[in-house]
């Protein structure tokens, strides 16, 4: 059977993610989890939630460099014929 993927991090970026929910389940909510735990909450947000914020973040990029294409061929466009100062008779 085929597992789904899991968004993975960076080894320094985990740890500072581990960090951060430790001291923010210590702050928030009075607990104390052990790195153990807060690892394996980190590895369950990815699994399960992670999918649709990189869905959203590759949704938002898309949406970024269609505006930044429509603005540029936008300001690549010349008349072909441009009409000159002189005046027709």
């Amino acid at each position: 059977m085929h597992k789904p993927s899991t968004l993975s991090l960076d080894q320094d970026v985990r740890k500072q993610a581990i960090v951060s929910i430790r001291g923010f389940v210590t702050s928030e909510l009075e607990l104390d989890l052990s790195d153990l735990q807060a690892t394996l909450l980190l590895d369950h947000l990815l699994a399960d939630i992670g999918p649709a914020i990189y869905n959203q973040a590759a949704a938002d990029a898309r949406r970024f460099v269609e505006d930044r294409a429509a603005d540029l061929e936008a300001a690549l466009q010349k008349a072909e014929f441009p009409v000159s100062g002189r005046r027709r008779r």
